[in-house]
């Protein structure tokens, strides 16, 4: 079916019923589909609505359905979610609008059985006034800001409750959009007329190499993109890798390089040295040899790799990026299907973390660096790690360490540390 609801709410069901990546999902799902350009564009806008939304949605829902939601059939679920979504959050859909096609996608289902349940639901939603909860418990701040309670929790221990309302609120508003500009190629004065020249507004940033957008379509479409004069990276990366302050013949190890972004940065400023960049992967460690191609990028080798083992092959480094797996809660602006992950999922993730930085520092040679970052706000996982390895490494001191949120720094949720063996 070539219609924007039926891919929004198959794309949905995939994401929460099936455990889908939501970029993944929906890039699969605009491919299967015979979009027009418009309809990509609210398929994308619903899609990604309903994922911020879904514990505010649900809230709603249960209010008027009595059968607990996990009983309602997926496909059904997904339609109500993304009409709820189109009813409270997209103005210029009318309602009526919303109900009647959210009934004709079920009425054209294998679900044609829930029709009748599915308008009546919506209805009651049209004519119902549900208040939100106010107040500053964990339920309350989870169904007003749309987070699971056991991130709420994690947010108001590390940083209480003003800031954890302040972070999850600037979290539902659209992420700004940075670049890097490609030094090999341009200038960002160069490459700021070219992109206004595409209709694409520029905003100088207080790194001189990152710019931002302040509107951009499909990027990879434009000819500055396919000739390689620029990649997408959030602001907070860009300073991290500046402050790891790498030199024209530096070698650079990226032990968790995937997709490359931060190799490509370092490869700018070494370009005498020599950058590896791991991933475990094959298939991630192809995309980072494309980047590198798109960008020109020579001095550069990508290979597969474990960053929590050991290669003696690899040689020493004078700096390391150890860009860790972890939890994703600084970026679910970007990536909302974080939310709803397993919590259980998130426990194993420290002790892989030290594991990765445990190893980095046997490829460090004397004087060197470590960069120790990830794109979350745990702070378990942030300086807590940084504390621990360095009382056990007592050759290491910390010479910076920066921590960037989304409403004083309008960049991602970011940590960074970087620390230089003596």
């Amino acid at each position: 079916m070539n219609n924007a609801r039926y891919a929004a709410a198959i794309s949905l069901k995939k994401v929460t019923d099936e455990g889908g990546y939501s970029n993944l999902v929906l890039n699969n799902t605009l491919e299967q589909h015979n979009l027009s350009s418009e309809d990509k564009a609210l398929c994308t806008a619903i899609f990604y609505g309903t994922l911020d939304r879904m514990v505010t949605i649900d809230f709603y829902l249960k209010k008027l359905i009595k059968t607990p939601l996990k009983k309602v059939i997926p496909f059904t679920l997904a339609v109500l979610r993304t009409a709820v979504y189109q009813i409270k959050y997209m103005d210029k859909i009318p309602n009526s609008a919303a109900v009647d096609e959210a009934v004709k996608l079920i009425k054209t289902s294998s679900e044609s059985f829930n029709a009748s349940f599915v308008n009546a639901v919506l209805r009651n939603f049209l004519r119902e006034e549900i208040p939100l909860p106010t107040g500053n418990s964990l339920y309350d701040i989870s169904v007003a800001y749309s987070c699971p309670a056991w991130i709420v929790s994690i947010l108001i221990r590390d940083y209480g409750v003003e800031f954890t309302k302040n972070f999850l609120s600037a979290s539902l508003l659209p992420p700004p959009i940075f670049i890097r500009v490609n030094t090999l190629k341009t200038t960002a004065e160069k490459l700021s007329l070219e992109l206004k020249e595409q209709g694409i507004l520029v905003k100088q940033t207080s790194s001189k190499n990152a710019l931002e957008l302040n509107s951009a379509g499909s990027l990879e479409s434009i000819s500055v993109y396919k000739e390689g004069l620029f990649f997408v990276q959030d602001i907070s990366c860009q300073k991290a890798i500046e402050a790891l302050d790498i030199n024209i013949n530096s070698r650079v190890l990226d032990l968790c390089a995937a997709p490359g972004g931060k190799s490509f940065s370092a490869a700018m400023s070494a370009e005498k040295g020599e950058i590896v960049s791991c991933d475990l992967y094959p298939q991630r460690v192809g995309l980072i040899r494309e980047g590198a191609e798109r960008l020109g990028i020579q001095n550069l080798k990508a290979t597969t790799a474990d960053a929590s083992e050991y290669n003696y092959t690899l040689g020493k480094f004078d700096r390391i990026i150890c860009d860790v797996p972890c939890s994703g809660l600084g970026v679910i602006r970007r990536k909302p299907d974080i939310k709803y992950k397993p919590q259980d999922s998130f426990e194993e993730l420290i002790s892989l973390q030290r594991q990765i930085l445990e190893n980095a520092c046997h490829y460090l040679g004397k004087g060197g660096k470590i960069l120790y970052s990830t794109c979350t706000l745990n702070k378990a996982e942030n300086r807590e790690n940084v504390d621990a390895f360095l009382k056990e490494h007592k050759d290491f001191s910390l010479i910076f360490e920066e921590t960037f949120y989304p409403k004083t720094d309008n960049a991602d949720g970011f940590y960074a540390a970087v620390m230089k063996k003596e």
